[in-house]
């Protein structure tokens, strides 16, 4: 699934995406270190991998998106 960055906070390596239909989605430090990255900038587009469905989802990865 792909996603927008909206926040990220360096210190924690936490920060929240916001998915096409505008849903604000939360990723924890796991996350964004499952995909390996150094930085997010908010507005750049990332694949997300998720758990859950409704006010359970949860995301286990966050990563650039590519073409």
């Amino acid at each position: 699934m792909q996603a927008t960055s909206y926040t990220y906070d360096s210190d924690t390596r936490s920060g929240s995406v916001l998915l096409d239909d505008g849903t604000p989605v939360e990723f924890d430090a796991a996350a964004f270190d499952a995909g390996g990255l150094r930085l997010l900038r908010p507005g750049q587009r990332v694949r997300i991998e998720t758990e859950g469905r409704g006010d359970g989802l949860r995301i286990t990865l966050v990563t650039l998106a590519t073409l």
